[in-house]
């Protein structure tokens, strides 16, 4: 039996992650929770094979989850299912640990294929992915300016993007305003923008966040 337990903030989404994993070839165990506490007491309290985990959790993000799970148990596999575009967050799970990563507009179908390539063992790589994993390697000076963020630094961006302001995302990040100022400002030198509004074009030009 395969047992999987699903992160996801949303019920719904959750459920529909049921519906489609009752379609596994094999038996299923399914648990589910809705945020990154209850993802790591649930790694720590059960005997699970796979994680499929969203990146965008309350409180915490699943990116830290992931880094967390893969610090307290490295050999359980970790399946990224995100909203978020390849090209924005894939690379950093993949370097993070996390055997794959799909976005939620992926065919169940291509879903059910990728638990079945990493509850195997093996690593789930869209074509895409394997290909801007090659130009990194080839040119790592071509990178976007985004790309060159830390995993911190590009949440912020993020929250910044959707127009919250420093105060906002101090206290939803749980920050002081002046740590969250000094990201924001190593967010501007790093992309070389000068405003918030220039960070929030470049996010709608680059189709980041959305």
């Amino acid at each position: 039996m395969l047992r999987i337990l699903i992160v996801d903030d949303h019920a719904v989404v959750r459920e529909g992650l049921k519906r489609i994993l009752s379609e596994y070839p094999d038996k299923v165990a399914i648990g589910e929770v809705g945020d990154g506490a209850g993802a790591l007491t649930e790694v720590r309290n059960g005997e699970w094979d796979l994680v499929l985990l969203d990146i965008n959790l309350p409180h915490r993000d699943g990116l830290d989850v992931l880094k967390q799970i893969k610090r307290e148990q490295p050999g359980l596999s970790v399946l990224v299912l995100s909203i978020y575009p390849e090209d924005q967050y894939a690379l950093r799970v993949i370097k993070a640990g996390a055997a794959g990563y799909l976005t939620k507009e992926s065919a169940p179908e291509l879903l059910i294929e990728a638990i079945h390539r990493v509850a195997g063992g093996h690593s789930y790589i869209s074509p895409a992915l394997a290909e801007k994993l090659a130009g990194n390697l080839r040119n790592p000076a071509g990178r976007m300016p985004h790309e060159n963020l830390s995993d911190r630094e590009l949440e912020v961006f993020g929250l910044i993007a959707s127009g919250k302001t420093v105060g906002q995302i101090a206290t939803q990040l749980s920050l002081s305003v002046n740590t969250v100022s000094t990201y924001r400002a190593r967010i501007l030198e790093k992309t070389g923008l000068k405003s918030n509004a220039e960070l929030m074009r470049y996010a709608v030009d680059h189709n980041l966040f959305r």
